[in-house]
């Protein structure tokens, strides 16, 4: 894992746990708003409250009294006999209501706006984290690994590990540019003409099998690419020779510079099946029927 995807998924999950107590917070000052009518209320009040349960208490009857319209009127009457009786002046009251406006800044913010803010944050944080991943991972690789110019050595050494003691061919594998360094033939086929696919006097192939994506390995008596998969077999030049494949083993363009052999594997090459092989296959055993 890059340094740039750590980075990418630390902002992810930077994001989330801030959202996350945000929305805590919220909750939390939400609930301390309410408040508890029995909070003032001791627990020995509140167990005979719950002893209750199920009793039935009946209403204390009131006892009417007599009617006293007729000492009521008696009153009345002797007291306006007596002196004028005052005039009474009614009073109207009229409530009114008033609305206020107050400003954003008086009113604050509401649970509600927090909540959309959070949630729009959240929501945009998720699409920028996303959006930077995705773009980390089309972004081609200028330097170094699968995908860019792989310096494979200095063509010389190349060519000494590529030959063995009894002067056979041992192609050189290059890990970080996934490929096998071979000697390129003395006379390249016609398909292979003004390709860029030999440079130094060497080639380089990719190692999957052009059938279903396999690592081909390389078989030593038979001097070619056996694949174990499907049993589909090239030359040491990676031409089609038997097996399911479609066409030959694809390989990479190459060049030499300063006398380093480089291989471009941002630009692969594909050919069809070789009417005519430009190197002798097999010379020995196969490895797949051993």
């Amino acid at each position: 894992m890059s340094f740039a995807n750590m980075i990418l998924i630390g902002v992810a999950l930077f994001a989330i746990l801030g959202a996350v107590g945000a929305f805590t917070i919220a909750y939390r000052r939400s609930r301390a708003e309410e408040v508890d009518p029995t909070s003032g209320v001791s627990g020995e009040t509140r167990r005979a409250d719950r002893s209750l349960a199920g009793v039935r208490v009946e209403p204390i009857a009131i006892r009417e009294e007599e009617p006293q319209e007729a000492v009521a009127i008696e009153e009345a009457e002797s007291a306006e006999s007596a002196e004028p009786a005052e005039r009474m002046v009614a009073v109207q009251v009229v409530e009114r209501q008033r609305v206020v406006e107050v400003t954003p800044e008086e009113s604050g913010v509401s649970r509600r706006q927090f909540f959309n803010r959070a949630l729009n944050s959240m929501f945009f944080v998720f699409l920028g984290v996303l959006s930077m991943s995705s773009l980390a991972f089309f972004w081609p690789k200028l330097r170094g690994g699968f995908g860019s110019d792989v310096d494979a050595g200095n063509v010389g050494d190349i060519r000494a590990a590529g030959t063995a003691s009894d002067g056979s061919v041992v192609p050189v594998f290059v890990p970080e540019a996934r490929a096998y360094v071979v000697p390129a033939p003395s006379s390249l086929s016609e398909q292979f003409e003004d390709r860029s696919v030999e440079a130094g006097g060497l080639m380089a192939l990719f190692q999957r099998c052009v059938h279903l994506g396999c690592r081909v390995p390389w078989c030593s008596t038979s001097i070619g690419f056996e694949c174990p998969c499907h049993g589909s077999k090239y030359n040491y030049v990676g031409e089609y020779f038997a097996g399911p494949a479609p066409r030959n083993l694809d390989r990479f363009v190459v060049e030499v510079v300063s006398d380093r052999f480089i291989i471009k594997t941002g630009q692969i090459i594909q050919t069809p099946r070789a009417p005519r092989a430009s190197v002798q296959y097999p010379q020995g055993p196969s490895c797949i029927s051993l």
